[in-house]
This record gives structure tokens, sequence and C-alpha cells, in this order.
């Protein structure tokens, strides 16, 4: 057989050798100067666990080529396909014909030149790499299958070209082989954006559904039965992972050939064509995280992984909880810091580069977007956080939905809401998509959603974390915050964005409570049981539980709604009166009661909460946190606005410290009969931020609630 190969690398120059070895005339021809040169002074060199040998061989860059070529085989890389196959234009024999030895569907491409009739197709797994000029390493002796692109009944042609090459069969399905080759493929450029070995990527638990995920986006698309090999199995993907794992632990190439690409040539790799044949967002987050390697914005690292991890379950657990926005592809960050390979959500409340602050309204939703980050966001991006998406929430934050966006739902009921405002964030955290989220909380948007998605729900010190580029609401209440799924990961981000410190866990903890809050009637009858659980928990632990005036705290509730109305209302006025119909109706219908609030009023109400703040900052003396419910009841079917009685008990034991602007931090504590979960709030002293996560911490420990899988 005479055949001139086309890409002399780790296929094309293995199968070349076999091929020589066998007798066969064989030309190679490679764009490397220094492959083609070894080549011809040393031979070609296989060596490896397969089997070690040297053949003579003539090797020619592409200027090199003869006029007429007889036969020929493609083996570039499949994004070098149409610059391969216009060499062969003119020069192919009038009873020749082409055979494609790559990765990918590059069957089109090579047709367009070459014409249809005159290619052969080919699926090669062998696992090989290119060692030095002239020296390829052969890992393994995989699968190697040989047909007509439209399929068929085997070809003459074809029989004979399996007869003559290394360990190849013919087949009918070609296609089949190589759209397998496609979900197999998507799965290792998963692996090739960390370091791990192939067998390392497939083998981990961690990356078991989102390995698995790829590979059935991919299947899906295929226009023909896949078939399987090499212990890849379309119809048994969970036992495919495994036989894959030992398929790979025995092969002597431990990492995939995107991988070398990327680390070791430092090249550019096939993953355009991977966008351009396979649609799908696994798959084109992959190709993106991918492009952003080859631009040294990243490097490969497990890193990469979590984030394409937190992606496949924002997809399949957060999407159908409404609670995703928009998931941004390789995001912008530091290679290093605090918060290297966390992945953080952000209320789309926020201001970040490229997207519209999107404030749970349609239109806003459809705005120019934001030219820059918040500093809040650029501070995330610094301590090397990715952050990777932007959560839905209650329109304006004002504690209603826009009847054109859906309410984000309870990952343990998706029947009931996830709660407001900062629902989309709590329920991501709380689904297992990711560990922690921005939120905001104005009279208990961010604690409330804790408590009915069983997170950890954090609001600092007024004025901790920076409220600029945060879409206000009512500026004075206004908090920016947390929602995380445990203490230690909250306070993790808190002390990167605030450089502070984590304190310890204290040796004895003193806890105040206010007896009518725990015993209160508004309270269902579980949640009350379980905060009284709580209290005797601690007191069992060591504890010191002392009780608490909570007078002042009723009495600076009193101030809350015409200091929240007014506000509002200068932030939204002037929109409302002019363009009412941007607004929901029952938003709409919150900020027009907002007008009836004159300034004497506010100003009133702002000189009775001054009044009142050193009552409240009083009631911690004697004790380091104060312990109270969350919400009165568990999570309801719908979020309650907030001027209805059922919205205005929601807000009940929460809102008062937007107007102290004391920490306040929300934690599991039970589960109600129907598996809805329960929280607890704590409180600490205006500025006792680190000292309440520390608290929380102990009372996390203390508690010990026993965790349940999500209904989502």
């Amino acid at each position: 057989m005479r055949l001139t190969i086309i890409g002399a690398g780790a296929i094309g120059g293995t199968i070349g050798a076999h091929l020589i070895r066998a007798g066969h005339d064989v030309l190679l021809c490679d764009a490397d100067p220094a492959h083609v040169d070894a080549i011809n002074m040393g031979g070609l060199t296989i060596e490896g666990p397969v089997e070690n040998f040297t053949v003579p061989a003539r090797a020619v860059t592409p200027d090199g080529l003869p006029d007429s070529i007889e036969c020929a085989a493609i083996a570039v890389k499949s994004h070098h396909t149409a610059q391969a196959a216009e060499l062969l234009r003119d020069r192919l024999a009038p009873d020749g014909y082409v055979v494609s030895f790559q990765n990918g569907l590059t069957a089109d491409t090579l047709a367009k030149v070459i014409g249809r009739d005159r290619l052969i197709v080919s699926f090669v797994n062998f696992g090989a790499d290119v060692l030095a000029p002239g020296r390829i390493m052969q890992g393994n002796v995989g699968t190697f299958r040989i047909g007509e692109p439209n399929g068929g009944p085997i070809s003459a042609r074809v029989q004979e070209l399996a007869d003559t090459l290394p360990y190849a069969v013919a087949t009918e399905n070609i296609m089949g082989f190589l759209w397998g080759k496609e979900a197999y493929g998507a799965m290792l450029y998963a692996g090739a954006v960390s370091d791990l070995s192939i067998a390392d990527s497939l083998e981990d638990p961690a990356w078991r559904p989102l390995m698995l995920g790829i590979a059935r986006e991919v299947l899906a698309q295929a226009p023909v039965k896949p078939e399987g090999f090499d212990g890849f199995e379309p119809g048994d993907l969970e036992g495919s992972l495994a036989r894959l794992v030992t398929f790979n632990r025995t092969s002597a190439k431990s990492h995939s050939g995107i991988y070398r690409d990327l680390m070791v040539r430092k090249r550019k790799t096939e993953v355009d064509d991977l966008l351009h044949d396979l649609d799908g967002p696994l798959t084109t987050y992959v190709g993106e995280l991918i492009h952003a390697i080859e631009r040294g914005e990243r490097t490969c690292a497990v890193a990469n992984l979590e984030l394409l991890a937190a992606y496949e379950r924002s997809e399949r657990l957060g999407r159908p909880l409404n609670a995703v926005v928009e998931l941004f592809h390789a995001p912008l960050r530091a290679p290093d810091g605090l918060l290297h390979g966390v992945q953080i959500a952000v209320k789309d409340l926020i201001d970040i580069a490229g997207h519209p602050r999107g404030n749970g309204n349609p239109e806003s939703m459809q705005s120019e977007p934001a030219t820059a980050d918040a500093p809040l966001i650029a501070a995330l991006r610094a301590a090397g956080a990715d952050v990777f998406a932007a959560t839905s929430m209650l329109e304006y934050a004002a504690g209603a939905t826009h009847p054109d966006v859906r309410e984000a739902m309870n990952p343990y009921d998706p029947k009931r809401t996830a709660g407001g405002s900062s629902g989309g964030s709590a329920a991501l955290v709380g689904v297992g998509a990711c560990a922690v989220a921005l939120g905001t909380d104005t009279g208990g948007s961010i604690r409330i959603p804790a408590h009915y998605c069983a997170t950890v729900g954090f609001k600092p010190s007024f004025g901790a974390l920076d409220l600029t580029g945060v879409q206000p609401l009512a500026p004075s209440l206004d908090h920016v915050g947390l929602l995380g799924r445990d203490v230690a990961t909250t306070a993790q981000v808190f002390a990167a964005l605030t450089a502070s410190e984590i304190q310890p866990v204290p040796a004895s903890l003193r806890v105040g409570i206010v007896t009518d809050q725990l015993t209160s009637a508004a309270l269902d009858p579980q949640v009350a049981e379980a905060l009284q659980r709580s209290v005797d928990a601690l007191r069992q632990a060591g504890c010191a539980v002392v009780e608490v005036d909570g007078m002042v705290f009723a009495e600076l509730d009193e101030t809350f709604d015409d200091i929240m109305l007014w506000e509002a209302w200068d932030v939204h006025g002037r929109r409302v009166t002019a363009e009412p119909q941007h607004y929901g109706p029952e938003t709409l219908r919150l900020l027009q009661s907002a007008a009836g609030t004159t300034e004497g009023t506010y100003r009133a109400a702002c000189a009775r909460r001054d009044e009142l703040l050193p009552r409240a900052a009083a009631a911690y003396h004697g004790v380091d946190i104060l312990l109270t419910p969350a919400a009165p009841f568990v999570a309801p079917l719908t979020t309650p606005p907030v001027d209805t009685p059922e919205g205005e008990a929601e807000g009940l034991f929460t809102r008062v410290y937007n107007l102290t602007g004391a920490p306040a931090l929300v934690l599991p504590c039970g589960w109600s009969a129907e598996g809805l979960p329960i929280g607890v709030q704590l409180s600490a002293p205006r500025g006792a931020d680190a000292m309440l996560l520390a608290a929380a911490a102990h009372v996390e420990e203390i508690l010990a609630v026993p965790t349940r899988e999500p209904a989502a």
C-alpha cells in the first residue's frame, strides 16, 4: 500500500510506523521541521508499554509534498482540517481516496475539498503522545474502526484498509463510533481543565454528575446510534466511568492530549471544533474555560473542575427552582487568593460588569449591562473567587414577585417559595449548587430565605460590606450579606472581604433570650418547639442562657414602616409617577402606598430610632449573643407581599436588626413534620460581626442539626 499521512504526530506517526514496519510505502508529512528532520535522520521511534521499535521513514514538510498523491490519510488536529484538506486539492489521484484518522466530526470539512465519495472515516482511540522530535509514545492498544462516512454495508476499499491498518476493524456505523468518542472526548476536555489524570478525573465521585451530564448532553445530539468502545457504553454511562478508569489506569498516557496542548506544548487546542460540533450548556462552559486557559487567564487546576461542577449543579438543580438568572462563562478572577476556587453566586441587583442589574424586573433584565463591577464583586475577584452566577429575586427587593419573572422555589419542596427577596441565592445554596451567595437584606431578605432553605444567612453590621453598585430600596436599612452552606464558609468569605480575622470558637457562651418572642402567638407550634429544643440543647452544652428584656425591640419595630416606606419612595417615587407600568402590580401597590408617608413622619421615626438605639445596645450587656426566632412559620407556597398581614408577620423578628444595624445570622435548628427547614436567629452588638460568626459556629456545632437531601 502507498499512503501519504498528513500529520505525523501521535496518531499519524503511530499508524505510519506500524505500516512501514509491515512493508508498506508511507510518506509522512508534518508541519514541524524538527520532527521531519529527526525522522529523516534517525527514523521514527515508537516506545512505551505496548512495544518499542524504530523504523526508517521518509518525511516532508507540507511544501515538500509530491504533485500527485495516490491515497492520503489526514491525522492533524481537527482545527487544522481545512488547511490539511487544501494540501490535497488538485493533488489527489482520480481514483484515490482520503482516510481520516482524526478526533472530531471532520468529514464535512474534508468532503468540501475532496468529495464525499472519496472519503473514508476512521475512529482511533490509541493513547499516544509525541515525546520529542522523532519519538512517539504508544500508551495502549485501543479501539480502531474504519468505515464509509454515510454508513451502510462495508465496502471493498474499507475492508482492504481494515486488513492493512494496525488493529483496525471495519464497521457499518463509523459515525456512531465518532459520536461515542465525542461524548467521551467531552469528558476528557472537562478533566483537562484540571491537573488531574484522566483516571482521577473520571473516578472521583465529586465529578461524576458533571461527567455523566456532559456525556448525556452530547449523546442526546447524536443523529446516529452511538457506539461503545474500550469500556465506554452509551447505554450504561454509570458503569462506563468505572470501566474507563480501569482502561486509563493501564495506559501509559496519564493525561489527555488537550491537557498536554494546554500545559506542556502551550498551543491552541481543538476546542473550537468541540464548540462548533456540539450544542449545550455544559460543553459550552468547558469550551469557554479552555479558551480562558489558552488566553493565559487561568491555568489547569482542580478549581476549574470545581467551577464546572457548580455549573452542572446549577443547570440540573438550580434552574428548575428558577434560582438562576445567568451563569457567567469562565469569570475573570485573580489566579490565587483567600477565596481561590470558591464559586459565588450574586443576587441580581448588584453590578456585575457585562451583565444588566436585573432587579427581578423584566425590563431591567433587558437593560444595558453594567460597565464595571460593584466594589464588592471586584473584591471577590481579587480574592480569587469565581463569581459565576446571577440569582433571581423579588422585584426591586420590595417583597413581591413581578408576574413575568418566576419566583425562586424551595429546595425542600419545589411547590413552596424559597423566600425573598434573596430567594434565588438561598435556593442555589440550599440545593447544593454552590457553597455561598451574596444577598441583600432590608428587613430580613437574607435571613428569611435562609430559614426557609436550610442555609446560613448572615446580615453583617450596617456598612460592613460596601453597598456601592447595589440597587437601593431603603438606604438606611439596606445591608448586603451572605448565604452559605455553613457558618465556616460564611465566615471565610466575610473575613476575606473585610480583611478581618476568623475568631476561634468561644470557650463559653452567654446566650440571651427574649422570652416574649420565643413564646409569641405568631409562631407556628413546630417552629416554637424547634426553638425551645435549641435553647435546651445550648443549656445542656454548658452555655449560660439568660432572659433579656426585649421591650425596646418592640418599640423600635414601630418605626420600621415609616422609615422604609419614605426611603423607598425617595428611591422609586419619580419612576413610579412617570412609569407605573414598569413595576409589577404588587410592587407598584407597595410603592404607591409609600407616597403617603410624609417627610415629617419619616424624620420623627428616625429621631425615635436614634433615641432607642442606646437601649437596644444595652440589651446585650451581660450576654454575647441574643437568640430569637427567624420567622414565624416554615416556607409558605409563595412570598407574601410586605404590605399584607402575612408579609408583616414574616419579618416580625428580623427587621429590628435593620433598624439597629447590628449583625444578625440565621442558621438551621430543625425540621418540620413535612420535612421543611426551621432556622434560629442570633444577633450581637453592632460591629461584633467576627464574634457573632464564632458564636454561631459554636451554636451550629452544639445543635448538630441532621442534614437532609433536598427534594429537588
